[in-house]
């Protein structure tokens, strides 16, 4: 992350602490106009004042919904709902740590998946999806131990650029939603990933990216085992999966990391992937806040959706509040250097 990146980081947090728990004393200024909006990119309707609403009712000493602070857990996937994910962004990595395999090994240069990476073949993946990643995921994972890994990831993001947008992807994150997370966080909330994508990989760029520490990220993962290589003790991943974490399988691991259900959760329509964790969520005892992101803003973002409407529709049988790119974002991305 460059210095600029980390100042306006620093800055962002600290704006958004002052406005969530002081008002500048001005004379002659209104209580209303002096607070200072800890979610500005977000328009001023119903989905802002229902997390607004919802915040200061769970957070509320002696009020009828006020939950302590070790149960303000909030929950987030990652692909579609923290940053942009067309295309898939570890998908590019994978296809990176292809290449570079291929680098040391020139004989791989014509076997596949390795020669659709060196030829930029974004159809060969497309077209496979996520069967030929899995494959790519465990040809590299195999090769390298975790502190190998996260130095892959490093250099992936030193340097990459969204194909699309052709912006470093760190200004591909959704600038609402780290006013989110930092709007929580300053009211006592503990924000968690828990996404599709693979847990080493989120790990190594949540917390410059999100604020979001590694033992706070819930993802996909490989079965590892310690070895010890040239005297000194390694995990290293095997090719067997531990847990591909979609779905269903979303409300499990959050049982298994985190041991109760959430407060708020954070998804996004597209994939079907977080109706689980939502309704997870929504079963829990007393108030609870669901909020599911619409991507209908093809000229700033992205427009998607499933075929079957299926994450739509479960967020409007369940009462869900649906975040609509188009209306609801004022801004979709940082600003940042390029």
């Amino acid at each position: 992350m460059t210095g600029s990146m980390i100042v306006k980081n620093e800055v962002r947090r600290i704006a958004s602490f002052l406005a969530c728990v002081c008002l500048l004393v001005i004379p002659g200024i209104s209580a209303n106009a002096q607070a200072v909006d800890p979610l500005p990119s977000w328009a001023n309707g119903g989905v802002k004042q229902a997390i607004k609403a919802f915040v200061a009712d769970v957070t509320s000493e002696g009020g009828a919904n006020f939950v302590p602070r070790a149960k303000r857990i909030a929950v987030f996937d990652n692909d579609g709902t923290l940053w942009s994910e067309r295309p898939w962004v570890q998908g590019l990595f994978i296809e990176q740590m292809l290449r570079n395999a291929a680098k040391r090994d020139p004989s791989l240069g014509d076997q596949q998946p390795y020669k659709a990476a060196i030829e930029n073949d974004r159809e060969f993946f497309e077209k496979g999806g996520m069967r030929d990643y899995q494959v790519a995921i465990r040809r590299t994972l195999t090769e390298l131990n975790r502190e190998d890994f996260d130095a892959e990831v490093q250099a992936f993001f030193a340097s990459a650029r969204h194909p699309v947008l052709d912006v470093p992807f760190q200004q591909t994150v959704y600038q609402p939603a780290l006013e989110l997370l930092d709007f929580l966080r300053a009211n006592g909330f503990k924000t968690y990933i828990c996404s599709g994508g693979g847990v080493d990989f989120m790990r190594a760029m949540s917390g410059d990216f999100y604020g979001v520490e590694t033992d706070e990220v819930i993802g996909t993962s490989y079965k590892k085992e310690l070895h010890e290589i040239d005297g000194k003790w390694v995990l290293v991943s095997t090719s067997e999966l531990n847990t591909f974490n979609n779905k269903e399988q979303k409300a499990v691991n959050i049982d298994l990391h985190i041991g109760q259900r959430p407060l708020l959760v954070m998804g996004n329509a597209g994939g079907a992937g977080d109706i689980g964790m939502l309704g997870y969520s929504q079963g829990r005892e007393g108030l609870s806040l669901q909020l599911l992101i619409d991507h209908n803003d093809a000229a700033r973002e992205f427009a998607y959706a499933e075929d079957d409407n299926a994450s739509l529709n479960a967020a409007k049988k369940n009462g869900w509040h649906v975040i609509s790119m188009k209306d609801d974002w004022l801004t979709i991305y940082p600003q940042g250097d390029n």
